[in-house]
């Protein structure tokens, strides 16, 4: 299965969530800045994470996934991720509101890929950081590893 894993990090927290994922995958892992149309060729899945900016994905990503050619994902597998911060971990009511309106990151990554043609194997994940610049919640680097073990029984 020939699988790569797409991903933006600020400030690291995305990264280790894709390499957990990519590791167990055994797919190719790039930061989004780096990736060249031609690794797109031949694909069976393609992962892209995130870190939630503004309510969206990070603006190279949304680049990223506006640049794909319609249909350029015909017949691959998708799954999309983000980091996030815990909306009660702020206590701010503003910002939950704010959530339940926008949402994070995942949601609209995946969205763009199945308009691109790619089949959405398994529902989007979200991971924790402690606050805007990390670290990660205890734990996320396991729920991680355990989302990529269901991908690989999905595929």
């Amino acid at each position: 299965m020939k699988a790569l894993l797409i991903y933006d990090s600020f400030f690291g927290n995305t990264e280790k969530i894709a390499l957990a994922v990519g590791t167990v995958l055994g797919a190719d892992v790039f930061k989004v800045q780096k990736v060249k149309p031609e690794q797109l060729a031949g694909l069976d899945l393609l992962i892209v994470g995130s870190p939630t900016r503004a309510f969206s994905p990070s603006p190279d990503i949304k680049s990223f996934m506006k640049k794909l050619p319609y249909n350029a994902l015909q017949g691959v597998k998708v799954a999309a991720f983000d980091t996030r911060i815990a909306i009660n971990d702020t206590g701010s009511k503003f910002l939950s509101f704010m959530v339940k309106l926008f949402g994070y990151a995942d949601k609209p990554i995946a969205k763009a890929l199945v308009k691109k043609g790619g089949t959405l194997v398994l529902a989007t994940e979200g991971y924790y950081v402690k606050e805007s610049e990390g670290p990660l919640k205890e734990g996320e680097i396991d729920r991680a590893t355990e989302w990529a073990n269901k991908i690989l029984s999905a595929v």
